[in-house]
């Protein structure tokens, strides 16, 4: 059974930081694209970052130079750094794996809060 688990979310002061990780189990996403999406009350998801399988990375402009998605090929695991908070970071953030386009991934985990105050 193919499960993506997120840990490291919480409660942090605005200008503070979080680190996000991603743990995939059940098989390799050594050749999946993966990514990390957040969605706060009253909004629609959107794709945070994304790493492709070889490394390749992007991100949404409101967290370039303040959030930095990467990945262990070893561990399966990847991870998102985040600093500067803002109360705007506010949301449940998911980590995806396998992108079919259009912003659709295959496998998703069950998201994790993460809540910034002003």
């Amino acid at each position: 059974q193919v499960q993506l688990a997120e840990s490291g979310g919480g409660l942090v002061q605005a200008g503070g930081s979080l680190r996000l990780s991603c743990t995939a189990s059940g098989r390799t996403f050594i050749t999946y694209d993966m990514g990390w999406f957040r969605q706060a009350p009253g909004k629609q998801r959107e794709l945070v970052a994304a790493i492709t399988s070889g490394g390749s990375t992007n991100y949404v402009d409101s967290v370039k130079r303040r959030f930095t998605i990467s990945r262990d090929y070893a561990k399966n695991t990847m991870s998102l750094q985040m600093n500067s908070l803002k109360p705007e970071d506010t949301a449940v953030y998911y980590c995806a794996a396998g992108s079919l386009g259009d912003g659709q991934y295959m496998y998703w985990g069950q998201g994790t809060q993460v809540t910034v105050s002003s």
